[in-house]
């Protein structure tokens, strides 16, 4: 009988994944940026532009492009005014002089916000207490680099950067109820 034949196979494949309660078969995640390999590829590319004389295409060469970089983000002028507007605590003295210079440039005032990171998740811990979220144990690491860069026609008149050059978060949740533990708030919420 072909179905005593399916029976078999769905038995010998549920013992055997039960047998191997391998971490193997958890979830892993990766989140990558196509450009720096590292925080410190990511800092010394920031870092080699040369205010007032680096352009676009030094920005092309070090692989730092909108296009090209996800996550970059296109600053108009309006919106760098709302980032370095001087107020009532910062007058346009305390400024920097590439922000002053981009400020007084007007609309050919540029800027790009680079966010770029290489984050690994990685699910520890028995399958079968995570497959019926009794347990889940994830572990972040890698690493979070942010830049700031402000252009006028097309030369970089300031950059700064900052950032996490080693991220490590572990997350730990526990239901002693398992999957039965979120229909709880369903069915009293009725």
């Amino acid at each position: 009988m072909p179905t005593s034949r399916y029976v078999r196979w769905g038995v010998f494949l549920a013992l055997a994944l039960m047998a191997s309660a391998c971490s193997s078969l958890l979830p892993k995640s990766r989140n990558e940026s196509p450009t720096f390999q590292s925080f410190d590829d990511a800092r010394q590319a920031i870092e080699g532009l040369v205010p007032m004389k680096s352009d676009l295409e030094t920005l092309s060469s070090l692989g730092i492009d909108p296009v090209k970089q996800p996550n970059t983000l296109i600053l108009s002028y309006p919106d760098i005014v709302r980032r370095f507007a001087p107020g009532n605590v910062l007058s346009k003295a305390d400024l920097e002089p590439g922000i002053v210079t981009c400020l007084n440039a007007r609309d050919a005032c540029r800027g790009w916000e680079i966010n770029v990171a290489r984050i690994s998740k990685v699910r520890t811990g028995g399958f079968w207490s995570d497959f019926f979220n009794f347990r889940r144990h994830t572990v972040s690491t890698g690493w979070r680099f942010n830049a700031l860069l402000l252009m006028v026609d097309g030369v970089v008149v300031y950059r700064s950067w900052g950032g996490q050059p080693a991220v490590f978060e572990a997350e730990d949740s526990r239901n002693p109820l398992g999957p039965l533990q979120d229909i709880g708030p369903a069915v009293v919420g009725r």
